[in-house]
């Protein structure tokens, strides 16, 4: 399936973004600016403080669930209160930011206004949380995607984040700004090149590549999780005590691929990795009884992998875990 940015807009049927208050700041931090009502929420893992931030919601319809099923959707969804609205499955999109040895380490900047109305508010989140896009040190990718560098740059094309190192992936950063592979895509796909290329320009001087697994930010380390895109990572957080995974889009569907972790997307680059990597991570979860989050789970998106025979499903944390 060809790719384009109008196939991307009509598939992600923005839901109207409703912006609360989630969590009270730190005393540590500035208070919330009034004329800002992004959403987020902080908790504690071990030594670090993580603050969740909603970008806002996506529709992601049938048509582009590869593999998709009616019957065996109904029977993954029964029993809980997800619910298709206009054959569509409303995801948010979330960003976090990590606090620890005096440094912000922020995880995915969000949309800007590359993807509809329904998004686009990682930055007034940022600003309820009582933190300034200077006082970023690093900003981390997950990958390449709009959803996740849109943030990067103001509506001029200029940085957003002054002060930060950008970390991302060498086979990530290598793949969108292959000229080669630019020449041999579709036109109609060549619109998300020039977005990854047009929101990471402005931190060429400041760039950081890693590979395979590496330390990127203080107690985080990156982990190679391929498929999604080729140089998909998410990030391991060493608070200490505790541990969180950041996993990226290794779910989109909550409602659906923990049931059936076998079913991808059209975004998928390269479904049957996808798929492998996956696997591996919901089994390793559930092994290890890891503390997860990513960036299309249910907001704040943080909780754990349980398997359910050949399956797996998830369990999100109480609104009361690790609350400051």
């Amino acid at each position: 399936m060809s790719l384009s940015r109008r196939h991307l807009l009509n598939s992600f049927l923005a839901a109207p973004f409703v912006a609360t208050a989630a969590s009270m700041p730190r005393a540590a931090q500035a208070k919330a600016t009034p004329e800002v009502s992004g959403v987020f929420r902080r908790f504690t893992v071990g030594d670090a403080t993580v603050t969740a931030l909603l970008d806002g919601h996506i529709g992601l319809g049938k048509q582009i669930i590869n593999g998709f099923d009616s019957a065996q959707a109904k029977a993954a969804m029964a029993g809980t209160l997800y619910r298709f609205k206009e054959d569509a499955l409303q995801v948010p999109v979330n960003g976090y930011l990590v606090e620890r040895a005096g440094k912000l380490t922020l995880i995915d900047a969000g949309t800007a206004q590359l993807m509809g109305p329904g998004l686009g508010q990682l930055g007034s989140a940022l600003k309820s949380a009582g933190v300034h896009a200077d006082d970023i040190s690093t900003v981390l990718l997950t990958h390449m995607h709009p959803d996740h560098t849109g943030g990067l740059v103001d509506a001029a094309g200029h940085a957003v984040f002054k002060n930060a190192e950008l970390v991302v992936s060498e086979t990530e950063y290598g793949f969108w700004n292959d000229d080669a592979i630019l020449a041999s895509v579709p036109d109609e796909n060549k619109p998300f090149f020039q977005m990854a290329r047009s929101t990471t320009a402005p931190y060429a001087d400041r760039l950081n590549l890693f590979k395979g697994e590496a330390q990127v930010a203080a107690g985080v380390t990156a982990v190679p999780l391929p498929g999604h895109t080729p140089g998909h990572a998410g990030f391991m957080l060493d608070g200490g005590s505790e541990g969180l995974l950041f996993w990226g889009d290794v779910i989109h569907l909550a409602a659906l691929q923990f049931a059936h972790p076998d079913w991808t997307i059209a975004f998928d680059a390269d479904p049957a990795t996808t798929v492998t990597t996956r696997k591996m991570m919901l089994d390793r979860a559930a092994s290890d009884n890891l503390l997860v989050t990513g960036a299309h789970l249910d907001f704040p998106g943080l909780g754990q992998v349980a398997r359910h025979n050949d399956a797996y499903h998830y369990v999100a944390a109480p609104w009361q875990f690790g609350q400051i």
